[in-house]
């Protein structure tokens, strides 16, 4: 079965990156790739009532760079990703871009997003862009993988993984991790940072229902100590050069940790290490 990736695009270097970044992970691997461009009208806010109409100078002028921009990166791809098993289509929509996301997400049924952390503004202040935020919060039902314009793809040597143990797992919320470490042959370190020296019941059991679902992979686990989540996996990621993170927004309790913007500006290495937020189904 073909893995359908969606890849959003504003024709910046940051977008380009993402994109060479993703096909050279799933390099082999069966693959749809859906390149996005969602596009607005200068002067027009989609929210209100005064959008312009198919036709209209405006809506027309937005559509045809969105085109060109499209037509611009299968050019260059057809030079860069001669992989026979991959097939790429483009897409270019009058929506916002989370609103395009979703739509897509939900028509052509795929399987992961992969996109830049920064659009065209790049702003060197900003670690992760509102885009990239918004993707990995909002878009509930598929994984998002945050690319940055740093990051070059050269094989998967590890991928961290930090939990609490304090909810439980499921196959199906951890499946892309897997297939993704399966892929690449990749290990995956779990990291439970604790204050304490043991685990109580209920994360014992989840630490055993984890070990289920990563049967088919090499993985290995390690407890840090200390108290602040977002510096010990930093300091681990640093230390060992690991080349991804992977973690499941349970509705903000570790992705607010990680992503609240005084701890976005103090972790600077995130800027550097692509992150893949899955999802906890039950949301």
């Amino acid at each position: 079965m073909k893995t359908k990736i969606l890849l959003p695009t504003d024709f910046s270097k940051n977008a380009w990156n993402a994109i060479s970044y993703a096909t050279d992970l799933f390099k082999g691997k069966e693959c749809e790739f859906y390149i996005l461009n969602a596009y607005t009208s200068k002067g027009y806010v989609l929210e209100s009532m005064m959008v312009p109409e198919p036709g209209e100078t405006e809506f027309e002028r937005a559509k045809t760079i969105s085109e060109k921009g499209l037509s611009k990166i299968l050019e260059m791809l057809s030079f860069r990703d001669r992989d026979d098993k991959h097939t790429f289509y483009t897409i270019s929509q009058f929506n916002s871009l989370l609103e395009a996301l979703k739509d897509i997400v939900e028509k052509k049924d795929i399987d992961m997003v992969i996109m830049g952390t920064k659009g065209s503004t790049n702003s060197k202040s900003v670690v992760f862009g509102s885009n990239a935020i918004t993707a990995m919060e909002k878009l509930r039902n598929c994984p998002v993988i945050a690319i940055p314009e740093e990051a070059r793809y050269g094989g998967l040597k590890e991928i961290v993984f930090p939990t609490s143990f304090k909810t439980h797992f499921k196959h199906r919320e951890l499946q892309y991790l897997t297939t993704i470490a399966k892929h690449a042959n990749a290990p995956i370190r779990v990291i439970h940072v604790d204050t304490d020296d043991t685990l109580d019941k209920v994360q014992k059991n989840n630490k055993q229902l984890l070990e289920e679902c990563f049967e088919e992979v090499t993985y290995t686990f390690h407890t840090l100590h200390g108290s602040s989540i977002s510096e010990a996996v930093r300091i681990f990621v640093e230390s060992r050069e690991s080349d991804m993170i992977a973690f499941i927004n349970k509705k903000h309790a570790f992705f607010g940790s990680v992503f609240s913007k005084p701890m976005v500006k103090e972790i600077g290495l995130y800027s550097k290490v692509p992150i893949m937020a899955l999802h906890d189904f039950r949301n």
